[in-house]
């Protein structure tokens, strides 16, 4: 009596759709078309609107694909780069808070940048970011409702300009500002 062989040998089928890979562009093609074709849009959609936008605003007005304009986008576009990886991260917990970018401007507020002119440092608007998400967490351990909450932060915020004009008021009557 013969034992049957355990290990048997099988030859690889490259006309399998699991293990065949195709590395060229062409190759790249037919794979975005077969996701598209499965509904996965992927990143078409935010690549159609940004080539849509470019179009519109350079038919309107020339000058925005000039390097200086670019150059001025990408500044300004900056500080909302810093925050998105936070907001995005909020957003899968669950939780939403849309209040992330006046809670920025109010933190840089409170941390002495001045609403008149580039005054404070990196150290007092880290300390302002403390303060105001102190404030906003105690509030929220309060389980004050949103408008409330939004109030307090208001007040705060117009608190922090009174003091900053005021404080602005009294170094040029002193000869400092």
């Amino acid at each position: 009596m013969s034992t049957p062989n355990p290990v048997q040998t099988s030859t690889l089928d490259r006309a399998d759709s699991r293990v065949s890979h195709d590395d060229s562009i062409l190759g790249a093609l037919r794979s975005f078309l077969a996701r598209l074709r499965t509904g996965d849009l992927g990143i078409l959609p935010v690549a159609v609107g940004l080539v849509a936008i470019t179009v519109v605003f350079t038919l309107l007005n020339p000058v925005f694909v000039a390097p200086n304009n670019l150059v001025n986008l990408l500044f300004d576009c900056a500080m909302v780069g810093f925050i998105a990886p936070g907001v995005v991260c909020v957003l899968l917990l669950g939780k939403i808070d849309l209040s992330i970018g006046s809670m920025a401007g109010l933190a840089a507020v409170i941390g002495g940048t001045s609403l008149f002119g580039g005054r404070g440092s990196a150290w007092a608007a880290l300390l302002g970011i403390l303060v105001i998400q102190a404030i906003s967490n105690g509030l929220t351990l309060l389980n004050l409702s949103s408008s409330l909450r939004y109030m307090i932060t208001g007040a705060v915020l117009a608190i922090a300009v009174i003091v900053d004009s005021l404080a602005r008021q009294s170094r040029q009557t002193h000869g400092r500002g």
